[in-house]
């Protein structure tokens, strides 16, 4: 009897399980509609005819009893026509079918991709130049920064020396509960924010199965630091004496100083509503900007398609009226396909250091010293040591070992590790923040983290004490545990190393390609400057711990991440631009490709985190070089035809790149996926050549934007045993000829498999227009 009940009831549960979750699949929840390109044929009026097109849809599939939901979140319509609302899975399949709608899909939540660099940027070029970062000549440049907003009365914004506002400026500066339009200037002329989905109805988190609600103020403001930092970093003003505490002092500034900043504030902590990203980026290209910095992205795991990315889509319709879109790569590195941002028509960019490292010293008590990386300002002297244990011999009862280990939340015993250093080791799934949290809550007196792979990008931790050591130090320091009763150490305050050696360096969380989508565009495509990064910052005085003492709050921060490589390339393209007005996206973008940097401060090989040479899906073409590609020589034109082409290649029907461009169209009859590698890209990625069949042959178009008449002869650098061919070996340019063609012909049967990397160098004695390849031999 009592077995029949329990059979009985796990029945009835499971049911009751089964009906939650079909029920759960019900819940509405906030959908994006994508319905192409907008044709803006109603003027003045084609905000209004679309919004109420948009309901009169909605009406069509809600039920009459659920009309609160007959509303919209966002509408676009300016420069690409769609919507986002509030919908059940069912209503969102009835809608797919609409003849209208390119694509539907869950409003996902995507993640923010969290000085001295310009000055490095600038000596490693090799190129000496009268122009300078700070030339006035970027005035009239306008950065979109979609982020978490802005702080306007940083000293980074401050608009001194600059000009009226550009004529052809349509944005506006909104007010907010703790924001004034007085707060923007000549300098910050634009500022808004967004009103994110219902929290009841919140985007799906992208990184876990739990969902938080996307907490925006009404306000421009920043309340997190990203956006402050970020916006600064491309176009912040000269501000002298500059530091965070005293470390990383010198001039600050931002890669086009004069440029104008327009913010755009889509996120908060918990990240950014897809949904708001599309509406920034629909508001941005109708304002005027002519550049976007975006570091933000999905989970490499989570992207299905370039129509379901709300990045991709805003990007692709920004490109087609004019403007470039620059994207951070990702911080999901050092594993291959890790990669996100990588449609042809985004910028995608890696993250390196710089030569300044910022390093704490740990003291053990038999009197050796070990250098650790870390941003700490400790107040322990050398005067006193403390006793040191490992993190699992001090674990709570019960606890695994391996959660004490890494220092898991809830792993160690407060009472055998207070008045200690404890020693955690790195792991993947415990941020190096909640280990700290772990030990600084238990009352340790400080923290040494054994961790290869992060060394190269130090952790801020305030003041308390802490320091990250690799894998023979941290060998040495468990060699001297076991060989007292009694260990101790105490870890110093963090001094700041400059000329450091080698970089630029890839930095281990740099997300690595080749892209998960296609494989036959080369992504990343450059690397900037992204390791503990000097700007502007948001004060902090709310943070326990985080200012020393006797110290006011300081105005800088440093930050690591691409979301710093991001708008240190945001900032070159906006010099660039500057320079040359009438460059097109693509020709700036293949101007810093075919002029980046292929060689550290030690004049060799670039290497990655772990002191190999980095290849082409770690750095891309290599670091950028502003000065140098202010005159590259000769440019790759990727034009509109050739995403068209990208499109067809990548198998979409006619009729939906029809909807996104709305342009009349005829894809190829052959049109398949190898067949990208032939659009005018200036890199080249093949993903499949086959040994055993005929030659692979792509074909490049450049333009000559240097001396008129001039000849190039092509040097091809190439791995052992894989074939490389050009065709013309010399291509020279006259007067009224500025364009030529040329094609790459590859052959795998000796090479080895897997990928092989190289060069074409296109070479007129003045100038070397450099063309990476990636081919992967079958």
């Amino acid at each position: 009897m009592a077995s029949f009940l329990q059979f009985f009831l796990f029945l009835s549960l499971s049911h009751l399980l089964i009906s939650l979750s079909a029920a759960s699949n019900e819940a509405p929840q906030s959908y994006i509609v994508y319905m192409g390109k907008s044709s803006n044929s109603h003027g003045g009026d084609a905000a209004e005819v679309a919004e109420s097109s948009h309901l009169q849809l909605l009406s069509s599939i809600i039920p009459s009893h659920e009309s609160e939901r007959i509303s919209l979140i966002h509408s676009y319509h300016h420069a690409f026509k769609g919507f986002s609302a509030i919908l059940t899975q069912k209503e969102a399949s009835i809608l797919s079918g609409h003849e209208e709608i390119v694509s539907i899909f869950p409003d996902p939540l995507l993640q923010l991709h969290t000085t001295r660099s310009w000055d490095f940027l600038n000596m490693e070029s090799g190129t000496s130049s009268k122009l300078s970062f700070h030339h006035n000549m970027s005035s009239d440049v306008i950065i979109g920064v979609i982020d978490t907003g802005i702080w306007p009365e940083s000293r980074s914004f401050n608009d001194h020396g600059i000009g009226e506002i550009p004529s052809r400026w349509k944005g506006v500066c909104m007010d907010g509960s703790d924001f004034k339009k007085s707060d923007c200037n000549r300098k910050l002329i634009g500022a808004r924010y967004y009103k994110p989905p219902k929290a009841s109805t919140k985007p799906k988190s992208i990184t876990n199965k739990k969902s938080h609600p996307i907490i925006l103020t009404s306000s421009p403001r920043d309340s997190v630091g990203h956006g402050t930092h970020t916006a600064s970093i491309a176009a912040g003003a000269t501000i002298p004496n500059a530091s965070y505490y005293g470390l990383a002092q010198g001039t600050a500034r931002g890669g086009s100083p004069s440029a104008r900043i327009a913010s755009y504030k889509a996120c908060s902590l918990e990240g950014c509503s897809g949904s708001t990203i599309l509406k920034a980026f629909d508001d941005a290209i109708k304002d005027g900007v002519d550049i976007i910095s975006v570091s933000i992205g999905m989970t490499s795991i989570f992207q299905t398609d370039f129509l379901d990315d709300p990045i991709a889509i805003g990007a692709f319709h920004a490109q087609q009226m004019g403007v470039m879109v620059v994207c951070s790569a990702g911080n999901s590195g050092p594993d291959p396909y890790t990669i996100v941002n990588t449609a042809p028509w985004i910028f995608t960019i890696a993250a390196s250091n710089i030569d300044r490292d910022f390093q704490s010293a740990l003291v053990l008590g038999n009197g050796k010293t070990f250098q650790g990386s870390a941003i700490n300002f400790s107040n322990l002297t050398r005067s006193e040591s403390y006793p040191l244990a490992r993190a699992e011999y001090v674990a709570g009862a019960f606890t695994p070992s391996s959660d004490a280990r890494i220092c898991y939340p809830g792993s160690l015993d407060p009472k055998k590790v207070k008045g200690k250093i404890i020693i955690c080791f790195g792991d993947e799934s415990n941020p190096r923040r909640i280990q700290k949290l772990v030990v600084e809550d238990a009352k340790a007196k400080g923290m040494i983290l054994i961790d290869e792979s992060q060394k190269g990008s130090p952790f801020e931790s305030g003041i308390y004490p802490f320091t990250e050591v690799g894998d023979i130090a941290g060998f040495h320091i468990l060699k001297y545990i076991n060989s007292t009763k009694n260990p101790t150490a105490t870890i110093l305050p963090t001094k700041e190393f400059p000329r450091f050696r080698p970089a630029p360096v890839v930095a281990f969380f740099s997300a690595r390609g080749p892209g998960g989508l296609t494989e036959n565009i080369l992504k990343p495509d450059i690397m900037a400057p992204g390791v503990a990064i000097l700007a502007a910052m948001i004060p902090k005085e709310e943070e326990a711990g985080s200012v020393p003492i006797g110290k006011k709050v300081s105005e800088f921060g440093i930050k690591s991440g691409t979301s710093m490589a991001c708008p240190h390339v945001t900032g070159a393209a906006a010099f660039i631009k500057s320079v040359h007005p009438h460059w097109s996206s693509s020709m700036i973008r293949s101007a810093l490709m075919t002029t980046a940097i292929i060689s550290n401060n030690m004049r060799k090989d670039l290497t990655n985190s772990t002191g190999f040479s980095a290849n082409p899906h770690e750095m891309g073409v290599g670091e950028i070089s502003p000065l140098k590609a202010l005159s590259p020589g000769l440019v790759f034109e990727t034009t509109e035809e050739d995403y068209l082409l990208f499109l067809c290649y990548y198998g979409y029907p006619e009729k939906t790149i029809k909807a996104v461009t709305n342009k009349k169209f005829s894809c190829p009859k052959s049109s398949f996926d190898e067949l990208i590698s032939n659009i005018n890209y200036p890199s080249i990625s093949i993903s499949k050549l086959d040994r055993h069949l005929a030659t692979q042959t792509v074909t490049r178009t450049v333009r000559n934007v240097g001396s008129p008449n001039s000849t190039y002869i092509a040097l091809v650098h190439a791995p052992v045993g894989l074939e490389v061919t050009v065709s013309p070996k010399k291509m020279v340019f006259v007067e009224g000829l500025k364009r030529a063609s040329f094609k790459v012909s590859f052959h795998g049967k000796e090479a080895s498999r897997g990928y092989n990397f190289g060069s074409i160098t296109w070479f007129d004695g003045r100038h070397s227009v450099r063309t990476v390849f990636a081919v992967n031999v079958e």
